[in-house]
């Protein structure tokens, strides 16, 4: 199924939002609920199987002007602006909100390789078989084979993990109630679950609730924050700096500046420029 839209792949789905997508060879393989899904880039968009036209087209968010979202987040700070030609066809997705929420819940203090490997392991403990991938466990998997937790290995994440699982089984949390809520409101639900905090909640409100206004800050965009716009501070205050800084799109904002930085980090890593290149 060839699918039309203005879409970067490798930015999209290697750039940390989500974490059961692999690339081989020229295309992506993910999960998207029961449908193992290959994804290839083509000059307009990308060639989809495994999924329905509606899945994919909502999962990537397409009703996003992305040009217009472009410009207006470029016409908000010079600095972005310069980063863009950089991002073009970088898309937030939509992500399932249990299983967004339960995949930042592991997130927690890991790196996006290690959040890869504790994902992978929950799915291949307690979901279902799709022929060579697994699906991602609903609550009541988890619940039904919970004693088995261990094998996967998740740290001190373990029991807050399970327990949020058995919170949605037995209906004490419905993920689903978050949708449509003010962004405001949604991190407030948000946070009153074991696991989750500020940055946590913006990564949920942002990559399933669809708040773009939403600014995860994390170590690599704190850093960001203090050597380009010299912002410290709290959580608080530099969540509230960088809305008014980048606007209503400001989680684009946020991508823009982690994929940036992040390729700048992998070219010091690999001896491509100096460490003191990144400011």
């Amino acid at each position: 199924m060839r699918i039309v839209l203005d879409v970067d792949l490798d930015s999209t789905l290697g750039c940390g939002q989500a974490h059961r997508w692999r690339k081989a060879g020229d295309s992506w393989e993910g999960v998207l609920g029961d449908s193992v899904v290959t994804l290839t880039q083509t000059e307009d968009g990308f060639e989809c199987v495994g999924c329905s036209e509606e899945r994919i087209l909502s999962y990537m968010r397409a009703d996003d002007d992305l040009n217009g979202i472009y410009e207006e987040c470029a016409a908000a700070d010079p600095y972005v602006a310069e980063l863009i030609d950089g991002c073009r066809g970088l898309r937030i997705l939509r992500q399932d909100h249990w299983e967004c929420i339960a995949t930042y819940i592991l997130a927690v203090n890991a790196n996006v390789k290690r959040i890869g490997t504790m994902v992978e392991s929950v799915c291949r403990e307690f979901g279902r078989d799709l022929g060579g991938r697994h699906s991602f466990p609903t609550p009541e998997e988890i619940v039904s084979k919970k004693e088995r937790i261990p094998i996967c290995k998740l740290g001190y994440r373990e029991g807050r993990f399970v327990r949020f699982a058995e919170s949605v089984a037995n209906g004490a949390f419905d993920p689903d109630s978050l949708e449509g809520l003010p962004y405001g409101r949604c991190v407030e639900e948000l946070l009153k679950i074991e696991g989750v905090g500020p940055k946590v909640a913006d990564c949920i409100a942002l990559f399933s609730y669809g708040h773009l206004d939403a600014f995860p800050i994390d170590a690599r965009i704190g850093h960001v924050l203090k050597e380009k716009y010299g912002a410290e501070g709290s959580y608080k205050v530099l969540a509230e700096f960088s809305r008014n800084r980048f606007g209503r799109y400001c989680g684009y904002s946020q991508e823009f500046l982690y994929h940036s930085d992040s390729i700048l980090a992998s070219q010091v890593q690999a001896g491509g420029l100096q460490p003191n290149s990144i400011s």
